[in-house]
Parts: C-alpha cells; sequence; structure tokens
C-alpha cells in the first residue's frame, strides 16, 4: 500500500470516517529564530540589539502540518534528528505556540518530554514531587493522595528528604517519571524517555506504559527505536524536516523511512 503523499495530506486533512480524534493539527508550522552569531553574555546581546546589529536567521520547524490521532490509539512519530518530532510534541502539549494553524486536543496531557524539566535542585524530592505536580496542573490534595504511590513506584523512600542536586541522573528520571504518571491522563505524549534511566527502571516504565495502552489513554511517541514503534503503534507518520511525508502502518512508514535515507546516504 502506497503512504500517502503530501499533497494527498493537504488536500484532505481531517477524514469524517476516522472515530473521535482527540488530537487534531490542521496547517500547524513553527517558526524559530536564531541569530547568526553566537553572542557570549546577555550584555553583549543588549548592546548589539539596542544598535539594531542582531541578525536573525528564520527557520520551519514544522511546516503546514496535517495530522490527528485517534482515541485509544498508540501513534509513533519517526525522522532523523533535527525533523522536528519533538517540537510536534511540545506543540500538542501547548509547551509551544504555532506560529500558524489551528492546534484541537480533546482530553489532559501528560507530557513525558524532559523528565525533571520542571524540578529544582536545591529542593527535597518530596518538595519537588508538590512542586513538578503544580507544573502538571494537580492540585495538593491530588498530590497527597498520590505521594505514596510516586515515591514507591520511583523507590526513593531512602532519599525523598535530600536535596535533588544529590540525585544521579537516573534517580531524577525516576521521580519525573513517577509524578508525570501518578494520574491517569486522557493523552500521554512520550519523547524518547523509554531509554532513560537503567535497565530495571527501563522495564519498569515500558511496563507503564503497556498498562496505560490496554486502559485505552491516546499515546503519541517518538522513538528511534523502531522495534518499540512496531510493537507499540497502530499507526505512525513519518516527519522530514518538517513536513510529513507519509502516514500509515508502522511497517509501511518505516519502510519508507529507512529506503529515503539509503538514498540519501547514496547520493
Amino acid at each position: 500500500m502506497n503512504l500517502p503523499t503530501i499533497s494527498n495530506i493537504l488536500a484532505n486533512p481531517l477524514s469524517s470516517s476516522d472515530p473521535d480524534p482527540v488530537i487534531q493539527l490542521m496547517g500547524v508550522s513553527v517558526r524559530y529564530r536564531v541569530p547568526r552569531e553566537r553572542l557570549g553574555t546577555f550584555k553583549e546581546y543588549m548592546i548589539r540589539w539596542v544598535q539594531r546589529r542582531v541578525l536573525y536567521d528564520e527557520f520551519l520547524a514544522l511546516k503546514d502540518v496535517n495530522l490527528e490521532v485517534r482515541r485509544g490509539e498508540v501513534f509513533g512519530l519517526v525522522g532523523s534528528n533535527g525533523a522536528g518530532k519533538s517540537t510536534l510534541l511540545k506543540v500538542v502539549a501547548r509547551i509551544l505556540r504555532p506560529t500558524l494553524g489551528r492546534v484541537i486536543v480533546n482530553g489532559k496531557v501528560a507530557p513525558l518530554l524532559e523528565l525533571g524539566a520542571g524540578f529544582h535542585p536545591e529542593l527535597t524530592g518530596r518538595e519537588n514531587i508538590y512542586l513538578y505536580g503544580a507544573l502538571l496542573g494537580f492540585d495538593r490534595s491530588e498530590m497527597d493522595r498520590k505521594y505514596e504511590q510516586i515515591v514507591d513506584f520511583a523507590e526513593l523512600h531512602q532519599f525523598i528528604d535530600a536535596p535533588l542536586r544529590t540525585y544521579s541522573s537516573g534517580m531524577t528520571a525516576r521521580l519525573g517519571f513517577s509524578v508525570a504518571t501518578a494520574n491517569e491522563p486522557g493523552i500521554l505524549i512520550v519523547d524518547e524517555i523509554l531509554s532513560v534511566g537503567d535497565e530495571a527502571f527501563q522495564q519498569k516504565s515500558s511496563a507503564k506504559i503497556r498498562e496505560f495502552k490496554e486502559k485505552g489513554t491516546t499515546i503519541l511517541m517518538v522513538s528511534h527505536n523502531s522495534s518499540a514503534i512496531q510493537a507499540n503503534c497502530q499507526r505512525a507518520a513519518w516527519l522530514d524536516h518538517g513536513i510529513i511525508r507519509g502516514i500509515g502502518t508502522p511497517d509501511e512508514v518505516l519502510k519508507e523511512y529507512r529506503e529515503n535515507r539509503v538514498v540519501e546516504r547514496a547520493v
């Protein structure tokens, strides 16, 4: 079966035959502005800015993306580094606002992007649980009810009252994952987190993702591990330089993606 071309996708971005979409991206573009010169300090930047000598290059991380993910579906994103996968996830998670286009998300989102990104190194593990929970939209009473479950899953009882700066990266990842998955979300956004931490934690986090999948949680995931995409996803999309090149089954999409990489290396 041939994958839909970008012209097909743009011509019919949302199919009425698809049941109950919970994520819809319509004509979404994200433009970044990057200074042409590397400015070492904020003072240097402000001087250049006042003098109107700061020059920018602009590039589109996402280009007119049309995509929908159905309720209860596990949907994968594949593509090379810099293809725009993480940018797309951040748009869905409402971390980034698109430059153009419209994003509709129906349901509570739990983004597993950069585990522990909302933590403060000088606060204890206990304090960071409540801080990170607040950033994810949970009130204190919810976090009180989930506290023991979070610490149990992270296996950090012995260190929970130590400052986070004393934690290893693996311990921080375990705590971040535990907080983000403590409440069952309607939509789970996963960006390469299954490769974080030691082998035991990877197995434990993979089992948690499978549990969400079995309960009907909609999952949007990015992984460079093709086996993970094939094992977990019903559909996938290939993103290339901000453009969706194809949507289909994981086998179809990965086949096209690999063939394209072979051609690029041969050129």
